[in-house]
């Protein structure tokens, strides 16, 4: 690589669209909201800026700190925003780049072919939800610098010292009269980076939490690099999976002038999971990449199996969704002008990206069946099996369907519904044990709030065939309650779930704070994941969170969610310690009184609600399959990594 390479790159490549002014008022309309997501957004924005750089053949290192004070440090190795005058803005590109939403080298084609990230929003985005920013560029031989609050410069572009390295380095402080959430979580921030260097292979991203010292009294650190890429990532992704087949099919290609990575594997379980990404954004709604990629894959596949005779001898009809039981896939697409749209604009539009992955996915397939006949056969023999157990699902699934769930009829003789008709302002309560059920039941708002009480721990559904959880009480009944559907409006794909009757717009799990409670929400939060992740998305699901004590002294009580609040309690009406303050400990929901769980758990004015969300749908694939699935030993080291954080109740 080239040190300040690309004589182009320079401030006539910065191109101005608009001002700064909204991005303060309107903070959510640019980075999604202003809570834990939009927190690390912005660091996913500075980053990107460098992963641009990357690939434009131009940086090989991004260092990533958060440090002491919960503020944050990215520097790359790259060429460094150009700092020259701006012939239209009369002042250095630098300040433009930093001040000035929509301006950016990613606007000019001759800088960078691809980009990620949003679109030029970024870096400016974060700069003026920073109440301070500080910008250090590397280049010429110089180091330059300016300074930011909330968006606007301290001072002029200055020159600070001389170097020999090249490259941008940002650090920002997060707005805490803006932001709600100012923390920022090692493992989420761990995830995207981890992501980012299977994405881009051959690039290293160094993530150090400067508010940890490990024993030997260095930080903790992590180092993130992956030679093969995509082909990587899939073994990562299927690592707590029992393999079908050993062999990785990969292919890393260009077509009509897209590049185009694609890696997939088969195991032995009962779901597909695929994982799109255009220029490094994860296309969690999918789009035309992943429609191109379907549909090579069930058009060779499915001539394979007629050619071999296999479909004959089964004599069961073959769906498209079959060819994808077991599935494990990861496709990575660089798209110069990418058309994104959808709900969170995370969906490709591009129609020419379809046929180009369909030609390069159905090449590589073809080539490997017919030179690994042993695996195809393999391959074919799981597509069969899918076939007949669909088949089963559906005779299973029309039995639940039969009656319509809005028309009365057809809900389960448990639930105790709400009055209101209105799913916006309904809430379906699923309640650990009829005990607890009895006294949500007594104590809830009837007009809006639903409860479902449920007998046990309910069918681990990553462990089971799709059909299977079809022909359990318990999951049927929250199927039905909720008035969700499957493959009523899609036959191509029957276990896609249609929300669009929801009849709930707030899904509450309410269980025992204890570890039997931790293990039904696990349970009943992978069936929403697995059978209805669309329900997530739409961002109606919650965890109740019920008190853990509650603490008095003489006249004074109060309930307290955290052993924190314990202690402050303590501190605050004794002297630190349980001389004179009676606490009584809740085990579970049934020792409460329909007054007290309505008062503490389930009034909307007192309550705490936790929302359960994807942060990263590849990482919670793996994290849902190593703790739900067969394979003990990764679970086990996961238990043992995390205990500090664990809310253990023997």
């Amino acid at each position: 690589m080239t040190p300040n390479g690309g004589s182009n790159y320079s401030a006539s490549s910065i191109q101005v669209l608009e001002g700064l002014e909204a991005v303060r008022k309107r903070p959510a309309m640019y980075i999604g909201d202003i809570s834990e997501k939009g927190l690390h957004h912005l660091v996913y924005e500075v980053v990107d800026n460098s992963i641009d750089e990357a690939l434009a053949g131009y940086c090989s290192h991004i260092e990533v700190s958060i440090n002491e004070d919960n503020s944050i440090t990215v520097q790359d190795n790259g060429r460094g925003i150009p700092v020259d005058m701006h012939e239209k803005e009369k002042k250095s590109a630098l300040e433009v780049v930093m001040t000035v939403l929509h301006a950016g080298g990613k606007f000019d084609k001759g800088s960078y072919k691809v980009s990620g990230g949003l679109h030029g929003v970024g870096v400016s985005c974060v700069n003026a939800l920073s109440r301070h920013m500080t910008t250090n560029v590397f280049r010429n031989g110089k180091v330059y610098q300016q300074e930011y609050a909330c968006g606007k410069p301290l001072y002029a572009v200055k020159e600070v010292g001389t170097t020999d390295l090249t490259g941008t380095r940002q650090t920002f402080w997060p707005d805490d009269s803006i932001f709600t959430v100012t923390e920022y979580k090692y493992g989420i921030l761990q995830a995207r980076m981890r992501e980012l260097a299977y994405l881009n292979k051959g690039i290293t991203i160094t993530l150090t939490d400067r508010r940890v010292k490990e024993e030997d009294g260095t930080f903790k650190q992590e180092v993130f690099h992956s030679e093969e890429g995509v082909k990587e990532f899939v073994r990562f992704l299927n690592s707590n999976n029992t393999p079908l087949i050993e062999d990785v099919i990969y292919l890393n290609t260009e077509k009509q002038g897209i590049p185009i990575e694609c890696a997939i594997m088969y195991n032995t379980g009962f779901r597909e999971n695929l994982h799109s990404y255009v220029n490094n954004i994860n296309t969690i709604e999918g789009g035309t990449h992943e429609a191109g990629f379907r549909t090579a894959l069930t058009r060779v596949l499915k001539k394979y199996a007629e050619d071999s005779k296999a479909l004959e001898k089964a004599k069961v009809e073959i769906s498209g969704e079959d060819f994808r039981e077991g599935l494990i896939a990861v496709i990575s697409v660089k798209v110069s002008e990418p058309q994104f749209e959808g709900q969170t604009k995370t969906k490709l539009g591009n129609n020419e990206v379809s046929g180009a992955v369909n030609q390069a996915v159905g090449e590589a397939l073809t080539n490997y069946l017919e030179e690994h006949p042993k695996e195809a056969k393999v391959i074919v023999d799981k597509v069969v099996l899918a076939a007949t157990a669909r088949v089963a699902a559906r005779k299973a699934r029309e039995s639940v369907q039969r009656k319509s769930p809005m028309g009365g009829g057809g809900l389960p003789g448990k639930l105790a519904d709400c009055s209101s008709r209105v799913p916006e302002e309904c809430e379906l309560f699923l309640v650990e044990g009829d005990s607890a059920g009895g006294s949500a039941k007594q104590g809830r708002s009837r007009q809006f709030q639903a409860i479902l009480p449920l007998r046990g721990k309910i069918l681990n559904v990553e462990k089971a065939m799709w059909h299977k959880a079809f022909e359990s009480d318990e999951v049927n009944n929250i199927i039905q309650a909720l008035g969700v559907r499957f493959g009523v409006d899609n036959e191509e794909d029957s276990k896609k779930a249609n929300i669009d009757k929801l009849r709930y717009y707030k899904v509450i799990i309410m269980t025992d704070a204890d570890v039997d409670g931790s293990h039904i929400d696990t349970l009943i939060m992978t069936l929403f994941y697995r059978y209805m992740p669309e329900v997530i998305q739409g961002g109606h699901l919650y965890i109740a969170t019920p008190p853990l004590y509650k603490c008095t002294k003489g006249k004074v009580s109060e309930y307290c969610y955290t052993d924190e609040e314990r202690m402050a309690f303590m501190h605050k009406y004794g002297d630190g310690t349980e001389n004179g303050i009676h606490t009584q400990r809740y085990k579970g929901l049934g020792e409460m009184n329909p007054e007290q769980l309505w008062e503490t758990t389930m009034n909307p004015e007192t309550r705490i609600l936790k929302q359960v969300s994807i942060e990263n749908a590849a990482d919670a694939d793996y994290i849902f399959s190593m703790l739900m699935g067969d394979d003990v030993g990764p679970r086990r080291e996961f238990i043992e990594k995390n205990a500090t954080y664990a809310n253990i109740d023997a």
